[in-house]
């Protein structure tokens, strides 16, 4: 069955990561250019969903392959043959909205990390993400919020946390929030995918 689970080989030096985002892409780009020096951890590819992401403009300058699928070959099939072929130690999502299918997720068990911009379990679920969260935050007069990097399953971040950055609200509205939030995205979220590549 070539879509048996792929156990990662203790023996590979060079480990590789592909990065799946939608939007605009500075996560993304942050964790790429973090691993840019390292000999060994290689990004190896850069899917996407949305032609007109911002992140496709991003990453022109970025020697990366890149593949641009739609729902249906997400859903088919398609995009899992081509992970399999690269067989990445981490399947890494940095703003991709789009559900992971189940077949993948079998395949990459424990292989596939999302980072969601509250604390999970709170603020989770199908359409929370990005502004929606931080809007929600605000609304609720929350004194913390915060970010989660957790793995991936079947439902919409409901996967096991692996780390989680809480963070005091100074600002009052969304915008602000999601700012200030990021900047610990990226520092953090490189630093996780580094020490779940090392053991």
């Amino acid at each position: 069955n070539r879509y048996r689970l792929i156990k990662i080989s203790s023996k590979l030096s060079l480990k590789k990561i592909v990065i799946f985002a939608s939007g605009s892409g500075s996560s993304a780009e942050n964790i790429f250019q973090k691993f840019g020096d390292n000999n060994n951890i290689n990004i190896v590819k850069l899917y996407c969903n949305n032609p007109n992401a911002y992140v496709l403009k991003r990453f022109e300058k970025h020697e990366i392959d890149k593949m641009i699928f739609n729902n249906s070959e997400l859903d088919s099939g398609k995009v899992l043959d081509d992970l399999i072929n690269i067989n990445p130690q981490l399947i890494v999502l940095a703003g991709f909205l789009k559900k992971i299918p189940k077949k993948i997720i079998d395949v990459f068990k424990n292989r596939i990390i999302n980072i969601h911009p509250a604390l999970l379990p709170k603020y989770g679920g199908k359409g929370m993400y990005g502004l929606n969260v931080h809007q929600k935050v605000i609304d609720n007069k929350d004194d913390y919020s915060g970010f989660t990097i957790h793995y991936v399953n079947e439902n919409y971040d409901e996967g096991d946390i692996i780390f989680q950055k809480k963070i005091k609200i100074r600002g009052s509205n969304a915008e602000d929030l999601s700012k200030e939030i990021l900047k610990f995205e990226h520092e953090y979220y490189p630093k996780i995918v580094f020490n779940l590549l090392n053991g």
